[in-house]
């Protein structure tokens, strides 16, 4: 009975001591269960903590090569705007001396502009008087002309340098009149009655007209500064003169009524 019992006694320690053994390798599993878990949840907070410096990082980078892109951009438009500046002096000095001569121009054009004009009411008035005395072709055309040029002078607004262009244009057009033929219709008074004919000028040599149904022709005589009746005869002539002036025959000999040289022309 003393057996039984010191061995119920053995096993009862011994099973206490596996229960109290099992009992602490099951506190010593969850702790060290626990401790992984922490050490799992550390590393994992670290690694998001990493995670978000290295992002941090990123930003930071791209936000400092942006910088440095946009520090190089402002370098190239400095240099750009010091070239620009460089020529905007250069141009404003060439422009500064422009203005200069340009004053001292305007400056020699008014005292030129002072001498210039009575030379160009001169020059008008010898070209009324010329117009007047001249073949009388397109005679209110002509004198309309220098009309126009007599209120120009009158005009503040039209600089001398045009006036005197406008002056040398009218020079230039009876100039033209001398060595061309033109044909034109127009009236004219023969025999007390006002009819419409074809005039017909060759230069300033000769200016003949014929009415429209050809029943009537004339020549200008510039000695008794009237119009002379022609015959029959110069009824072709004219009328081949007057389609050659139109451009609608080719150019051909013309028998003209030329006045008669006299003694001491030549």
């Amino acid at each position: 009975m003393e057996w039984s019992r010191n061995v119920l006694a053995l096993g009862a320690s011994a099973l206490g001591a596996a229960l109290l053994l099992s009992g602490t390798v099951s506190w010593a599993q969850d702790a060290e269960s626990d401790k992984l878990d922490t050490i799992v949840d550390e590393r994992s907070d670290a690694n998001e903590d990493a995670a978000a410096v290295q992002k941090e990082i990123d930003k930071l980078s791209d936000e400092t090569g942006d910088l440095l892109e946009q520090y190089r951009t402002a370098l190239k438009q400095i240099d750009a705007i010091s070239v620009y500046n460089g020529q905007m002096r250069s141009l404003i000095a060439s422009q500064e001396a422009e203005m200069a001569s340009l004053g001292d121009q305007v400056d020699r054009v008014e005292v030129v502009g002072r001498s210039v004009t009575p030379l160009m009411l001169r020059m008008i008035a010898a070209l009324e008087q010329f117009v007047k005395l001249d073949v009388p072709f397109l005679i209110e055309e002509r004198t309309e002309r220098v009309a126009e040029l007599d209120k120009t002078m009158n005009r503040a607004d039209v600089s001398t340098a045009e006036k005197f262009r406008q002056i040398m244009e009218a020079y230039q057009i009876e100039n033209e009149f001398g060595r061309t033929i033109e044909a034109y219709r127009g009236t004219l008074q023969v025999e007390g009655k006002e009819i419409t004919v074809d005039f017909l000028r060759f230069g300033r040599i000769a200016l003949v007209y014929q009415s429209l149904d050809e029943s009537q022709t004339g020549t200008w005589n510039k000695d008794t500064k009237s119009w002379d009746p022609l015959d029959s005869s110069y009824r072709s002539a004219i009328r081949n003169g007057l389609r050659i002036a139109r451009k609608q025959a080719a150019p051909d000999l013309i028998r003209l009524p030329l006045p008669a040289a006299t003694r001491g022309e030549g």
